[in-house]
């Protein structure tokens, strides 16, 4: 009689649950012209920032990017240490995070991504592959003229009071309004917050026309004045004057080429990859805004552990790494 088998069986594999992907036009982006994929393409890299820019290369195109999604993904670190660890890869040159604006005409709308390039790019490198394209102008108003009435001599016997025929004075019409004026007048459409009257506009409009003589467009403004606002602005006038003298962009030696005509718009805008501040490519060196480059520490390279280290030891504290809570 043959011997029965009461071994139990080989559980089947666990099946991983899909990585969550963002909104269309949304979430990581791989950057072109990428070296072939090496065993060691992150080998000069501390262990943290090696095992998370491993885990986001293999993470399709689209997918969620966010420093809360990560850390329910990679359950060895907490949030904290994925923002730090996605700054230290933007300052190697694997990561840059942006803003794009796309559409034609009136229809057009910020989206986020997140470029990733395996292959580690400097700052002239992210600055050429981020530039970008002006563009089109926004067409201000043509004024309507104000039809002014003709008298029409009348007989004498019907004359009407002098009282009666007098011509009203029509109110002074304001010229073809300027871009600087027109992007002031719509900032109280996208946020309440920052209204500003006729007066406030006109007030205004000087320093605002000092952003388009040096290369930006209605969009790059509107974005620099509107991020991160407080709960409450007080003065909106004050406030608009106060970020338009100290955002106000460096002036580049040349212009890039418009587009030609009916072409979408295709404007990226690079953001600090720590706060998320706004700004040219050239003004975020390693994917960074003046303040937080302040702030950040020079890392210290962490050593690879040694090659003769007890791998039973190695694995036994990685598990308990994998049960802490």
């Amino acid at each position: 009689m043959a011997a029965q088998n009461f071994s139990p069986a080989l559980p089947a594999p666990a099946v991983a649950a899909p990585y969550p992907m963002a909104q269309p036009g949304y979430g990581k982006r791989s950057a072109q012209d990428q070296l072939p994929a090496q065993p060691d393409d992150f080998a000069l890299l501390p262990l943290r920032e090696r095992y998370i820019a491993g885990f986001i290369e293999h993470l399709p195109e689209g997918a969620s990017m966010s420093v809360k999604c990560l850390a329910r993904q990679i359950p060895l670190y907490g949030q904290q240490a994925i923002a730090s660890a996605l700054t230290a890869l933007s300052v190697a040159g694997h990561l840059r995070r942006v803003r794009c604006a796309i559409g034609v005409g009136d229809e057009v709308r910020w989206v986020f991504r997140t470029f990733w390039s395996r292959t580690a790019r400097d700052n002239e490198w992210w600055a050429n592959h981020l530039t970008p394209g002006v563009p089109q102008p926004v067409q201000a108003p043509v004024p309507v003229p104000v039809p002014v009435p003709v008298p029409v001599s009348e007989p004498a016997s019907c004359a009407l009071p002098p009282q009666r025929t007098a011509v009203p004075v029509a109110a002074p019409v304001r010229e073809a309004s300027s871009p600087a004026y027109l992007a002031l007048a719509g900032l109280g459409r996208i946020d309440r917050r920052l209204t500003l009257s006729a007066d406030d506009c006109t007030a205004l409009e000087d320093l605002a026309g000092r952003w388009f003589a040096r290369g930006v467009n209605a969009d790059y403004l509107t974005s620099a004045l509107t991020a991160g606002l407080p709960a409450q602005v007080d003065s909106p006038v004050g406030f608009v004057r106060r970020r338009l003298m100290d955002k106000l962009p460096p002036a580049l030696p040349t212009a890039p080429t418009p587009p030609s005509a009916g072409s979408p718009v295709r404007h990226v805008m690079m953001e600090c990859t720590d706060c998320g501040a706004p700004g040219p490519a050239e003004a975020l060196p390693d994917g960074l805004c003046r303040s937080c480059r302040r702030q950040a520490a020079p890392a210290e390279p962490v050593p690879d552990p040694p090659a003769e280290r007890d791998v039973t030891a190695l694995v036994a504290g990685l598990r308990d790494l994998l049960k802490a809570p």
